[in-house]
């Protein structure tokens, strides 16, 4: 079964490759509105799934990827930052502390149309951060285009003490949950080959 990633972020897009899964990309054109009425679980839920069926509409065939992940402290949603000075403020609200990363995934099937949807969760925690420590991060550009104002993936995993749960889900793309969902529409990772 034809695998198609709904989105336009090298990091999902770098994890399905380091993992050997064939997939071509149809970028969403969904806009990542945040809407604060929804709890965080049904929210990245709902934009998964709304950005693989805004992708599905133009496929007659293979299984579409969409996901979603938002940054929550003290039930706050942290998406991107819109500026240097809202980066500055999310890294110094995350500092010291703890924090939740929320990950939804979608399965459209562009045949049938049936569905799978599920959410990922992981505690992460964060280090001190010094007043250099976050000048010098976010003038490196990490900080931009990331939910919560951090990468784990890059040097802003200097800044995390530990996680509890899924790496993965961190970066963008669970891959676990990912693998499940699958298997359940019939297509085993472990057998994908290019």
């Amino acid at each position: 079964m034809k695998l198609i990633l709904a989105s336009a972020s090298p990091r999902r897009q770098k994890i399905l490759e380091d993992l050997g899964i064939p997939f071509e990309i149809k970028i969403s054109n969904v806009p990542e509105e945040l809407n604060l009425a929804l709890p965080p679980c049904e929210l990245v839920e709902t934009l998964a799934c709304l950005k693989a069926a805004n992708a599905a509409k133009e496929m007659k065939e293979g299984l579409i990827i969409g996901a979603d992940t938002i940054v929550v402290l003290d039930e706050k949603i942290l998406g991107k930052p819109t500026s240097e000075a809202d980066a500055k403020k999310m890294l110094h609200s995350l500092s010291g502390r703890e924090h939740l990363v929320f990950s939804g995934l979608a399965i459209v099937d562009g045949k049938s149309g049936k569905q799978q949807l599920a959410h990922e969760i992981t505690r992460v925690y964060f280090k001190q951060l010094t007043e250099a420590e976050i000048e010098s991060y976010i003038s490196s550009g990490e900080s931009f285009d990331k939910a919560g104002a951090y990468g784990i993936q890059g040097k802003g995993g200097l800044f995390v003490e530990r996680i509890d749960g899924c790496y993965f889900n961190v970066v963008g793309l669970p891959i676990h949950l990912l693998y499940l969902l699958l298997k359940s529409m019939g297509t085993d990772l472990l057998n994908v080959t290019y």
